[in-house]
């Protein structure tokens, strides 16, 4: 590998780059001058970098060190000379500061309930006795034998339902029984009982049936295998035994309440999330959602589809990966590169993905830029938008042919995000995933990039504040760079953009919306009775549409960028219904004429002789005390209400349709 110094140097912007040949070996000494020096420091090498952190922590030199791989990502390639640009994204990439993410601690005591069918279960026992307390149960056992000595209690039951995470598992078991002492040649029960409750830190489940847990694999502390398969047996047993003590585990969503429109007044509106977590982390919880940090296992599809910013990654934040992508794509096109695509990977597919075509095959082509995250279904529509408005040709997710959960999260996002950019005249297919464990199909890939056409002027923003507010700079970003900057894309349901068009002529301004909107793009205004809409705001949750009494409104999804900078506007307005005796301003006048016609066609104190009574309403609330009194009006004066319907009626009504009916039948009977 020959590394471009002199792109490097453009593409970074700085005069410091020495190029190194043997820089954790022959030239280790140069490695500590340059670290003796405090300030941030990058390392072109990721494969030494335990050497180089072991240096200056044992030496207490003061450089702030970062790694990047420009070998597996860059050099070793079919393409490598003319990696220099990409080389330059991937230092400039590197140096971008990463504020450390939030734990949670998971504190686990050694106590397992291993849960098998036969003897495999009760062997696993045996492994596991002297270094975890251990409980077997066995489901429905075969012959099993009884232990000559009892280590560890051997019990039958079937789990019923199990829940919690490493360190706080909770089981309800049915059928559960404990062995008989006097068993001889195989071990017998005694009676059995349903909803027994065992708890237990590690959870080793051996009964070859279905999982206990959605994502199974997710699920911290529960540890699976196939019991007819000794190997697998065997290495979750060793992983079994490691699960003791305490761990620290990210916090990877940060979660706001106050901003979730999952629902209002019982009305359920958005349940993005709910629909898409993989490991059942999200609940409702009244108003809100509720995401326990124990189980979420960090896949990020919460994050990425939530509309108004609730729910947002933590690890690290988006607004993170957004400035990576800013570095690298301004880094690259100063160093003189084009049409960069950017491969989004995790670090464990797709960092090995990249390595074996590296080292196997021809490598990454030069164009495109590989990007590590956590997950790549945590990325949502805000990094995609940034990366084109940077100038980006293509966006890429490597996901393996067979994802570990589901990612139609990802999908969405990618369909959302395809449409903008396509509509935008930036290309189709602009944005997809590569789907494959085959190293060779990854380059095949990368190396069709189709007909596109990225900004010609490039943007430059900076990404900061909220989620929200970070998405809404990207769309405007994006559009205002882009080759064909239409205003408005329509777009399928479920977007998370679009308008509320309300049938005026049958609101009656009652701004029940109003209060249901969660985001505030439905408003009222307070000195008149007037209904106002902020497009930008929208989240198209639906709360408004399923709230409305008079089902008058309805969502139309699509994106209007005119509406980033434009102030609310009117969708009704009415004058204010004046009293007719002191001409006070109270309600509206639909309100008013909608009530009097409901009142006047059934109500008893309106209808009929009482039409007169009508005007009653068209009063306000203190001339009305006093239009009740002159009237006279008695309100114990109802008509009486019908008898209640008791057995007696139902029966009585019953056999006079029965005579009846016989009465008809006898009557068929008789000769024409």
């Amino acid at each position: 590998m020959s590394p471009d110094g002199a792109a490097i140097r453009a593409g970074c912007g700085t005069s410091h780059v020495t190029d190194t040949r043997q820089l954790c070996r022959g030239e280790l000494n140069f490695f500590r001058r340059a670290a003796s020096q405090a300030g941030p420091l990058t390392i072109a090498c990721t494969q030494e970098a335990p050497l180089f952190a072991d240096i200056v922590a044992n030496e207490g030199l003061p450089a702030a060190l970062t790694f990047a791989n420009i070998r597996e990502t860059a050099g070793w390639s079919r393409e490598g000379a003319k990696a220099g640009p990409k080389m330059a994204a991937l230092l400039a990439m590197a140096a971008v500061e990463v504020q450390p993410s939030p734990t949670i601690q998971l504190q686990s005591e050694g106590i397992v309930l291993i849960y098998g069918r036969d003897e495999v279960a009760v062997e696993a026992g045996r492994k596991l006795a002297e270094r975890l307390d251990v409980t077997v149960i066995l489901a429905r056992p075969a012959d099993v034998t009884p232990p000559r000595r009892a280590e560890f209690p051997v019990h039958k039951g079937t789990i019923r339902n199990a829940k919690g995470w490493l360190g706080a598992f909770e089981i309800m078991i049915d059928d559960y029984a404990a062995p008989a002492p006097s068993s001889r040649g195989a071990l017998a029960f005694g009676p059995s009982r349903n909803g027994a409750v065992s708890r237990a830190d590690i959870l080793l489940d051996l009964s070859g049936g279905p999982a206990l847990f959605p994502a199974p694999d997710l699920r911290d502390g529960y540890v699976r295998a196939d019991p007819a398969n000794p190997i697998a047996v065997a290495q979750a047993c060793l992983k079994a035994g490691d699960l003791v003590g305490q761990f620290d585990k990210p916090r990877y969503i940060r979660f706001k309440a106050d901003l979730c429109a999952h629902s209002r007044s019982k009305i359920v509106g958005c349940s993005r999330c709910l629909d898409l977590c993989p490991t059942g982390a999200i609940t409702p919880a009244g108003n809100h959602v509720a995401i326990d940090p124990n189980i979420c296992a960090g896949c990020g599809a919460c994050a990425a589809a939530c509309p108004t910013g609730a729910a947002a990654y933590d690890f690290p934040a988006a607004e993170n990966l957004i400035a990576r992508l800013r570095a690298g794509l301004v880094a690259y096109r100063a160093a003189g590169g084009h049409n960069a695509v950017i491969l989004l990977h995790d670090s464990e597919h797709g960092a090995d993905m990249i390595d074996a075509a590296a080292r196997l095959s021809d490598g990454l082509p030069a164009h495109a830029i590989p990007v590590e995250v956590n997950e790549v279904t945590q990325v949502g529509p805000e990094a995609i938008a940034s990366a084109f408005a940077y100038g980006a040709a293509g966006v890429r997710f490597l996901t393996r042919a067979r994802s570990r959960h589901d990612i139609a999260g990802l999908r969405d996002t990618i369909r959302l995000s395809d449409a903008l950019i396509t509509a935008l005249g930036y290309g189709a297919n602009a944005v997809a995933t590569i789907e494959t464990d085959d190293p060779d199909e990854l380059i095949a890939a990368l190396a069709g990039r189709g007909v596109v056409q990225p900004a010609m002027s490039p943007s430059a923003f900076v990404a900061a504040g909220p989620k929200r507010e970070i998405l809404t700079l990207a769309l405007r970003e994006l559009h205002r760079v882009a080759p064909n900057p239409v205003d408005i894309v329509a777009l399928k349901a479920g977007a998370a953009f679009g308008r509320v068009n309300v049938d005026a002529a049958g609101c009656t301004l009652c701004l029940a919306c109003v209060s249901a909107c969660p985001t505030g793009a439905l408003k009222d205004n307070p000195d008149r009775p007037m209904l106002r809409f902020d497009e930008a705001a929208c989240v198209q949750c639906g709360l408004c549409e399923a709230t409305c009494p008079e089902d008058v409104i309805a969502l139309e999804p699509r994106i209007d960028f005119t509406a980033f900078n434009r102030p609310a506007i009117t969708l009704k307005e009415e004058e204010p219904f004046q009293c007719l005796e002191c001409g006070k301003a109270f309600g509206t006048r639909s309100t008013i004429e909608k009530v009097m016609a409901k009142l006047g066609a059934s109500h008893w104190m309106f209808a009929g002789q009482h039409a007169d009574r009508l005007r009653l309403l068209q009063l306000c609330e203190d001339c009305r005390v006093t239009g009740v009194t002159n009237a006279n009006i008695d309100p114990y004066a109802a008509p009486a209400r019908p008898a209640p319907r008791t057995t007696d009626d139902y029966i009585r009504e019953r056999e006079a349709e029965r005579q009846k009916r016989a009465k008809e039948d006898k009557g068929d009977d008789l000769p024409a």
